[in-house]
């Protein structure tokens, strides 16, 4: 039987959502009785919050019911809370523009330098406000799913073999990392297989901002927390998913749980639970 928890931290896609455009009736449920009783709840993705809920997640509470509710999108660029019943950013870490086109150059940097060394074609997504992606396997479309599948990781180390990548995963962190370096800037690159993304924050931030408050706030410790998600697994020797970023120094006396089936290693306090979302939303409901 899990404790009663007074805050719980969750990744969208994967883990409350089988998909952006799954319909969200069954997470609103789940997520309706804990806001009721005054447990703080904080979605924290790597998405806009265009594709929480359609865009319309207010739409679904009360403004009492949103008074408990957090978002923390972007990999750090934005956190919110509701005021009168609408999305309000308390904190965002948007660049200013002329550092973002340094973050652009840097993934353009390492688009070339993997396409003349080892003839590794990559494509770029450049519109996202604080990071870009760096599409690595071009070939494969996930479709409405856009979490890590099982199949993916195996794929992208037998395609960067192929290509004398003998470094792997780590030699293309370390590529962004020294790229970064070149430009003066020190970037924090996440990998989920599919997506090499490039940017100065992560979902850390989201977390250190949300926790702050919601200790400030609501006296919480941060042994009071939970935090869900389906990307924790290792990538590689001492590289995780981008919800291994939930646990920072702040949130570590917390409890993590992990709802992916995909095997591998999870970083130190991690429980694997499985059951993806069927197994989150069951435990939200455990907790009312």
């Amino acid at each position: 039987m899990l404790k009663k928890y007074k805050a719980i931290f969750f990744d969208w896609d994967g883990t409350a959502v089988l998909s952006r455009k799954a319909p969200a009736k069954a997470a609103v449920a789940a997520m309706r009785p804990l806001l009721q009783k005054g447990v703080k709840l904080a979605i924290i993705s790597g998405t806009a919050i265009e594709n929480i809920a359609g865009g319309k997640l207010e739409s679904f509470f009360t403004k009492e019911e949103l008074g408990n509710l957090y978002l923390g999108l972007g990999r750090g660029a934005y956190n919110y809370t509701f005021r009168d019943g609408k999305p309000y950013i308390f904190k965002n870490m948007i660049p200013p523009k002329q550092e973002l086109l340094t973050i652009h150059r840097i993934c353009f940097d390492i688009h070339q330098e993997l396409k003349e060394k080892y003839d590794f074609e990559t494509d770029i997504v450049f519109s996202r406000p604080n990071y870009c992606k760096i599409d690595l396997m071009v070939e494969n479309q996930r479709g409405e799913n856009l979490f890590m599948q099982e199949d993916e990781l195996g794929s992208l180390k037998t395609t960067l073999k192929e290509h004398g990548i003998a470094e792997g995963l780590q030699g293309l962190m370390e590529l962004a990392k020294n790229t970064g370096e070149k430009y003066g800037m020190e970037v924090l690159p996440t990998c989920d297989a599919k997506y090499l993304e490039v940017g100065t924050t992560s979902k850390s931030h989201n977390v250190d901002s949300i926790l702050e408050v919601i200790c400030e706030s609501s006296h919480i410790l941060p042994e009071d927390c939970a935090y869900w998600g389906d990307e924790y697994v290792g990538i590689e020797e001492g590289i995780f998913g981008s919800d291994s970023f939930m646990r920072t120094e702040k949130s570590r006396q917390g409890d993590f749980f992990d709802v992916s089936e995909v095997a591998g290693e999870r970083p130190e306090g991690v429980k694997q639970v499985g059951g993806g979302v069927e197994r989150f939303l069951q435990f939200l409901h455990e907790q009312e």
